[in-house]
């Protein structure tokens, strides 16, 4: 589905019910949702309306998706009766909402953002404080003999306590009227039947203490979520709603940042939030990236370079080239990325749900066995069996077991976003939890990926060291490999005349060929040399080169060796330290793969702390090496940053893509990116998934756990029908809270990898 909704223009939902349905997406935020049960059936309910060919409703995060022609008043209906809120957001910049994926709207339709609605402007809230209240003064007229001075004896004790359940029963009872129309039972169902029972018993008290404690539970089950959704509200509201456009002759206009095009020129002032990515023109300034790229310490900024939506420009005055619509900066990508992380579920998600589908259902039948089976077989009194099959409704709810896990999970994602550590899903915070062995690209990953072409050793007698360097870079001007890149970089900068290239062809791994006046002029790997059958044994620079841990680069025309070039890819600063905190996590193996040649690799992985080299590497041989580790039982996470990395991170347990230098194709491939490439993030990445997991894993044990013990002692009549309520809904609210845990930072422990469960 997600596929779908990346296809489809996202414009404003249809206010009304009479258009002709052009296939757009619309999305709403939703208010006040915290039942997966609920959303489930509103969900399906939504899917059947005129015009609405899918949709997708996420209740932890509070988004509607819909694709079709999306009417809002029909959405608000059926929202409606189950107390929730819902706004039109389509309309909206992801920089203020969740909104589009093209084409940002005109400037006028972008709504206000709203806040949420206070307490005593939300049904709910108010009917259960109104509830209460009642409930608790029929307790004190009650308890206290009040009722009995007054003369009205039990009567108004009765009275106060049906006021409870008649104020208190209204929102689940309009909830379950409509879920009994779309043919569901659902948790509001049984609270229904079950205060009815309570009432049939006579159990005045009970009913509304059930009813109260109940839509207590639900409230605080809604208000918990909302932490988690409030998370991530905070990072769709960094990016600031408006920029200051720089006109021609210098005038300056604020305009909603959906006005701004790209190629525009923005100004940003010192101590403002910088509104669209962009690149520097003008002026220097320290910027905080810590919102994109979880790096704590300012980055100086000049001319040239990069600045992205959301960060804080700190002390100067910036003038920034828009490279991006407000609807695609990084900042609106990675709000994509969180919202849409529920399309990927981890086992334990997906566990959850099918224990909730069949576990419900099953303990309404249990009830209706218990009340029917003891008095109609074995002439058991009626009353006592019923009230304990009212019990056995009222613990067939598995809200916590359901919304616990999606909401540790978004807590857990919502988290990493904040590190520069964006998770596109509980099923890749699983992987991350497993994974014994990474393997590292080298070039652009454990390497800074900017080569710098330090030797040129031409053959002797046959060219001079200008017209060998002269000759690569006419070949390599016609690539866009780096190495290519530092070729050309180099001959510019010692002012070389570079000869005209034609007939360009670039041979995937192992070098280029190109005509250079009139002759065809080899540039590429002493593997390719090696397979044209050209002899470069009598240049020992090769074997040079490479035992000094640089790229030796052959140069050669009709069979005749013109020289070696030396290039160098230095290993990132922190690459020894990040292999380091790799293996004190419990990593097995950290392996390198790379296309170089083995000396070179081999000298780099020393440097690294890296034990295992596979070398000289195609892009298929990177997916067999992936796949062997794999079929030895190990669980591969695969780091990487370019176009050729692209099929190994889809073959690995979890790929992990490198965000800043890392390409287009990388990025969409990995499960996991690294916002600013520093290494030392894998570890962290791993430590989130593995803590993810665990507390996910007591969640699911301690529902479960708590099922198997109620349940037995409501058939033995063990647990009365308000104890049992109070724990159920108060066993929701431990779990949730348990999962809210993952939102807060903290600091990494050696751990080991979580076996599969």
């Amino acid at each position: 589905m997600k596929e779908r909704f990346e296809e489809r223009e996202v414009g404003p939902p249809v206010e009304d019910g009479n258009g002709g349905g052009d296939g757009r997406v619309a999305v709403y935020e939703v208010e006040g949702a915290g039942c997966l049960d609920c959303a489930g059936e509103v969900e399906e309910a939504i899917a059947d309306l005129p015009g609405v060919e899918e949709d997708d409703f996420n209740p932890v995060a509070g988004r509607l998706t819909v694709i079709g022609e999306a009417d809002t008043e029909a959405i608000r209906r059926i929202t409606k009766s189950e107390g929730w809120a819902v706004r039109p957001q389509g309309s909206r910049s992801p920089n203020g909402s969740v909104a589009a994926a093209a084409g940002a709207p005109p400037a006028g339709d972008t709504p206000a953002r709203e806040e949420p609605r206070p307490w005593w402007r939300q049904t709910r809230q108010v009917l259960l404080a109104l509830s209460a209240s009642l409930l608790m003064l029929g307790l004190v007229f009650e308890w206290t003999g009040l009722a009995d001075r007054l003369g009205g004896g039990e009567l108004l004790a009765r009275i106060l306590f049906g006021a409870s359940i008649l104020v208190g029963i209204y929102a689940p009872a309009r909830s379950a009227y409509a879920s009994l129309k779309r043919k569901r039972i659902t948790i509001n169902t049984l609270l229904v039947v079950g205060s009815a029972g309570a009432l049939w018993l006579g159990l005045w008290e009970e009913a509304a203490s059930l009813v109260v404690i109940f839509s207590l539970g639900e409230v605080m089950e809604v208000y918990a979520t909302d932490r988690a959704r409030r998370n991530l509200k905070a990072l769709m509201d960094l990016a600031p709603p408006s920029a200051l456009v720089v006109r021609q002759g210098g005038m300056e206009e604020t305009v909603p940042v959906e006005a701004v095009r790209t190629g525009d020129l923005i100004r940003i002032k010192p101590g403002t939030r910088i509104p669209l990515d962009g690149e520097v023109v003008e002026g220097g300034s320290a910027v905080d990236e810590a919102p994109i790229t979880g790096e704590s310490m300012p980055a100086d900024k000049g001319r040239g370079d990069e600045v992205f939506a959301g960060t804080m420009n700190l002390n100067g005055v910036l003038t920034v080239r828009v490279t991006a619509a407000s609807s695609e900066t990084t900042l609106a990508q990675i709000i994509r990325t969180v919202e849409e992380a529920r399309a990927h579920k981890s086992s334990y998600e997906n566990f959850g749900e099918r224990f909730g589908a069949v576990y419900t259902p099953a303990m309404f039948a249990l009830a209706a066995l218990v009340a029917a089976i003891p008095p109609l077989l074995f002439a058991q009194p009626f009353e006592p069996w019923f009230y304990r099959a009212l019990v056995v409704l009222v613990i067939s709810c598995t809200c916590g077991l359901v919304l616990s896990v999606p909401t540790a999970a978004l807590a857990a994602i919502s988290n990493g976003a904040r590190r520069g550590l964006i998770v596109k899903g509980g099923a890749y915070l699983e992987a991350a939890a497993r994974v014994d062995t990474v393997a590292l690209d080298k070039t652009g990953t454990l390497s800074t990926g900017q080569p710098e072409l330090t030797d040129v050793v031409p053959a002797e007698g046959v060219v001079s060291r200008e017209e060998l360097l002269g000759l690569a870079a006419a070949v390599e001007a016609g690539s866009e490999h780096p190495i290519a890149a530092a070729v050309v970089r180099r001959a510019q900068k010692e002012g070389l005349a570079v000869p005209t290239s034609e007939r360009f062809s670039a041979l995937t791994g192992r070098g280029a060929v190109a005509e250079v006046e009139g002759e065809r002029i080899f540039v590429g790997s002493p593997r390719l040399a090696a397979e044209e059958d050209i002899p470069t044994g009598e240049l020992g620079a090769v074997a040079d080169l490479e035992s000094a841990g640089k790229t030796a680069i052959v140069v050669w025309k009709s069979r005749k060796i013109l020289g070696v070039l030396g290039i160098q890819d230095p290993l990132r600063e922190e690459a020894a330290e990040a292999v380091s905190l790799l293996k004190k996590r419990g990593v097995k193996r950290v392996v390198m793969l790379t296309g170089d040649n083995r000396r070179t690799a081999e000298a780099l992985a020393r440097q690294a702390g890296i034990d295992e080299v596979h070398a000289e590497l195609l892009p298929d041989d990177k997916i067999r090496v992936v796949r062997e580790l794999q079929e030895r039982g190990h669980r591969v996470a695969m780091v990487g940053d370019g176009i050729n990395d692209g099929p190994a991170l889809a073959q690995a347990d979890l790929g992990i893509a490198m965000g800043v230098r890392g390409t287009d194709v990388a990025r969409e491939t990995g499960d996991i990116v690294l916002m600013d490439d520093d290494l030392r993030r894998l570890a962290e990445a791993l430590s989130l998934g593995r803590r993810a997991t665990r507390t996910i894993r007591q969640n699911v044990f301690f529902s479960v756990s708590l099922v198997a013990v109620l349940v037995p002692t409501a058939l033995l009549g063990l647990v009365g029908l308000v104890p049992a309520i109070a724990i159920n809904e108060g066993s929701a609210l431990v779990v949730i809270a348990n999962g809210l845990r993952l939102l807060r930072p903290k600091p990494e422990r050696d751990s080991l990898p979580i076996k599969c469960w």
